[in-house]
């Protein structure tokens, strides 16, 4: 941690797809459930640490219960998680994380926010988080979350005065709250952002409790509840035909990539908050007790109240559009307003309505989903009235300074369609998110464009305005350019469309690790962002290593398309690391970063750019064996990490593993978390062991306590704790120095623990078998020796070996002392094995 870098329902009916989610109809019941959102005006900030800290349950209560304006701000992007669905992290996770809270947020009906804060990984105690975030930018962010949003209630997910008893991140976050809590009506306190913000006090601060912070459900019913609030959360909503947690569920259920993927729930269920600071409780029924939540609140609302109420009352669910007209004229009185963060947020809400009602369908698609800047791209524009409203379409506007005059009468539920061309601005910037376009620290984010700070992604520069009469006043809807198309095996799709570099490059290899100086061939791969791209390509390089070619000449004909380029890196005699880095020359243009697509099926498909470098390592290591046996868990690099040291590595299907298949293998090696994630692998257990009996080598990477689908993780008894060490840099003393996993076919040194990134390992076991060897002790500081982090025992002619150490962390990272140690558990015993078998012979 202290070295390493780096709707089902929300009311779907935005003015603009900024994820390019396929639009949706909305029925009847949802743009009822809009207009009662439109006639409360009161709002709520939730805040906690990390992407599925949130509590989807009440933020779905507060946003479609209460019909409150809901937002979660998440001071981090869970950057320092682990991946469950694939092997992205750090970073990449962080962008998925990122969509899958905005998922969420679609399905509960909240909005999200973040700060600058990186997800370094666990941490034990706020002091040593805010020691590597930098607090006051952290803190900086939290008040201009509050001075933007502008909540009358702050909920904390976690206690502020428990600091040590939870991971640091999380109250870290309280903490912050708390102290944002009155700074965001200090003018002295980060003046610059009253800039672009102004000045606001939260009337009420809260703790969102319950038994779990009590230590057990007894010690909470007795606690004095006297300060706290409680609610029903389970209320269940007729329009929706699902409950309040079944909602929640859903939402939840989004963070596929934490294994958060769970059944609905329904029935009744009580949720506390306490109050912590601000204006005492009225009572303790009604979060909003004493403020006003109607239009009364605004100077000049009442007459705007008295039409929406009456549009509420008597709702045509059959014909909504004959409440336009009335629509219009709240629309009309709302541009009075004098309080602009009112006025700004019941517009966005109001036009939403008057969409919704009218059956508007208005849509920018490009015939391609990324483009290069100076390239032309055509658009498909298509707008519909499904309504008797008259509705005129006056012009087509964008950013760049077109205007297409239309003046077209949009018919009830006539199809016009238009074909216009495009030219992407020669400046334009890459539509990667922002906050990866400059290198940070390990704690903090870079973002240069200070008004970006807390966006959860970066803003679409490409956009269509559609500029309409409506009763005969001007209302203009914005809507990103999308792409949309289909595929035989999946229907109608759509994606965001991206703005890219004419030139990408990468080495295939991200860590190349050589035990000799003989030379290697390396492969770039340049991906071309337009046609008839030319240009040169070199591989930058340490000084004591080399490179052959210099350069090699770039051709492509047509965008999209790769060039493979073949280079020779002749490495050192002596022992040594660095990086390698590939630069595209395209005229006066040089382009250093790598293209990255993410597609999963739930959350858009994301295009990340990175810089494009991979880390190559000289290193003496020597090894026994040659064929691996890889069982995938949760998603890791780890098999192809062994390749680069020479061994020949299967991955086995659970199906795949029995007697005679293992006997091919030297050893297997099971990946993280396997054992929460493969339930197949609790029949294969005792055909493993048979293996580790026969000779082989088992090696089992870390798993957590809980949800283990085996009974009998290890052929003997082992325990899996919690205990981990954060500190990548902490002490690692030998227990056995003189154990062979230490000293064969590599002496390992404390050396061999340096550089290690994010954490020395996690879940170690606490309690073992007299049959099993620790090897190593390490701790945190202040805390007693962890001892399980690596542990062998002997179990026939074999060896089974259960470690913590976060091996799926230093491999991606090159750290050389990882790939020393891991080759040595790998080839455990095979020395006595070959002199077994001379003696045989």
């Amino acid at each position: 941690m202290q070295k390493a870098l780096k709707y089902l329902f929300l009311f779907v009916f935005t003015c603009s797809i900024l994820n390019a989610q396929k639009p949706k109809t909305p029925s009847s019941s949802e743009i009822y459930e809009s207009i009662q959102k439109l006639n409360f005006l009161g709002s709520v900030l939730y805040v906690a640490a990390h992407p599925d800290d949130e509590n989807t349950r009440l933020i779905s209560y507060l946003s479609n219960h209460v019909k409150a304006r809901t937002a979660y701000l998440s001071i981090t992007r869970g950057d320092g998680g682990q991946n469950l669905i694939g092997p992205e992290i750090r970073e990449l996770l962080g962008v998925i994380r990122t969509q899958e809270l905005l998922e969420a947020r679609r399905i509960d009906g909240g909005e999200q926010f973040f700060t600058r804060a990186n997800d370094f990984g666990f941490s034990k105690h706020p002091d040593e988080t805010l020691s590597i975030w930098n607090k006051d930018e952290v803190l900086s962010d939290v008040v201009l979350a509050i001075r933007k949003f502008k909540p009358d209630i702050i909920i904390n997910r976690f206690d502020h005065r428990s600091p040590g008893s939870t991971h640091g991140h999380h109250t870290s976050s309280a903490m912050l709250s708390f102290e944002a809590f009155d700074l965001a009506n200090n003018k002295t306190a980060f003046p610059n952002q009253l800039n672009q913000t102004s000045l606001w006090q939260p009337k009420r601060l809260f703790f969102n409790t319950s038994w779990w912070f009590y230590g057990s459900q007894e010690n909470f019913d007795k606690a004095d509840k006297s300060n706290m609030l409680t609610f029903d959360i389970g209320t269940y909503y007729p329009l929706k035909g699902l409950s309040n947690n079944e909602v929640a569920a859903l939402a939840r259920s989004k963070h596929l990539s934490q294994g958060f993927g769970s059944l609905t729930q329904r029935g009744s269920q009580e949720e506390y908050i306490e109050f912590l600071k601000g204006e005492p409780l009225v009572n303790n029924e009604n979060i909003f007790a004493g403020i006003e939540t109607s239009w009364n609140r605004v100077k000049g609302g009442k007459a705007i109240g008295n039409i929406l109420t009456e549009v509420e009352r008597n709702f045509n669910f059959t014909n909504p559009s004959e409440h336009i007209p009335q629509l219009i004229e709240a629309y009309k009185l709302l541009q009075n307003i004098e309080d602009e963060y009112w006025k700004t947020q019941k517009i966005k809400e109001l036009k939403s309505v008057i969409e919704m009602c009218a059956g508007l369908y208005l849509e920018a698609s490009a015939e391609t989903h990324m483009a290069a800047p100076s390239e032309t791209v055509n658009i498909n524009i298509e707008a519909v009235n499904r309504s008797e409203t008259p509705i005129t379409l006056v012009s087509l506007t964008n950013t760049d300074g077109l205007n297409i005059l239309k003046n077209i009468s949009l018919n009830n539920n006539t199809k016009f369609s238009f074909k216009e061309a495009i030219k992407i601005k020669d400046d334009a910037q890459p539509t990667s998110p922002y906050w990866l376009n400059s290198k940070g620290t390990l704690g903090m984010y870079k973002v240069e464009n200070k008004s970006l700070i807390g966006s959860p992604e970066t803003p679409r520069i490409l956009k269509f305005d559609f500029n309409l009469l409506i009763e005969n006043y001007p209302i203009t809807f914005t809507k990103n350019i999308i792409q949309r198309y289909s595929e035989p095996d999946k229907g109608e799709l759509y994606s965001p469309f991206e703005i890219i570099p004419e030139a990408s490059a990468k080495i295939t290899e991200k860590v190349i690790i050589l035990n000799s100086d003989k030379q290697h061939d390396i492969t770039v791969l340049v991906k071309a962002g337009r046609d008839n791209l030319e240009g040169s390509v070199e591989v930058c390089h340490p000084k004591d290593w080399n490179v052959y070619p210099e350069k090699q000449k770039v051709s492509i004909a047509h965008k999209g398309e790769e060039q493979t380029l073949v280079f020779t890196l002749i490495p050192p005699k002596n022992q040594s690391e660095g990086y390698i880095s590939p630069i595209v020359h395209i005229g006066d243009k040089d382009y250093t970063k790598e293209l990255i697509e993410i597609d999963y099926e739930h959350v858009p498909n994301q295009i990340v750019l990175l810089p494009s470098e991979s880390k190559v390592v000289r290193l003496d290591i020597e090894k026994q064996g040659e064929n691996i046996a890889y069982i995938q868990g949760a998603g890791d690099t780890v098999p192809e990490s062994l390749e680069q040291i020479g061994y020949h590595v299967r991955i086995l299907k659970p199906e795949e593993i029995n007697a005679e298949t293992l006997s091919l293998f030297d050893a297997v090696v099971v990946g993280i978390r396997a054992y929460n994630t493969v339930d197949e692998l609790k029949y294969k257990q005792q055909i493993l062991f048979d293996f580790v009996a026969n000779g082989g080598n088992m090696i089992v990477q870390y798993n957590t306590g809980r949800g283990l689908v085996a009974d009998n993780l290890a052929p003997y008894d082992l325990n899996i704790s919690r205990d981990r060490v954060t500190d990548e840099d902490a002490e690692v003393r030998f227990i056995n120095p003189e154990h062979p996993i230490l000293n064969y076919p590599n002496k390992i040194t404390e050396k061999d623990f340096e550089g290690w990134t994010q954490e020395r390992g996690l879940y170690y076991p606490n309690s073992w078998s007299n049959e099993f060897t620790p090897i190593l002790s390490m701790n945190d500081k202040n805390e007693t020796p962890k001892d399980g982090s690596l542990l062998v025992s002997k179990y026939g002619k074999g060896h089974y070996i259960y470690t913590g150490l976060s091996f799926f962390r230093e491999f991606p990272a090159g750290v050389s002392g990882a790939y020393r140690l891991f080759t040595n558990m790998l080839s455990l015993g095979k020395d006595d094995l070959k002199e077994e078998a001379k003696l045989n012979d």
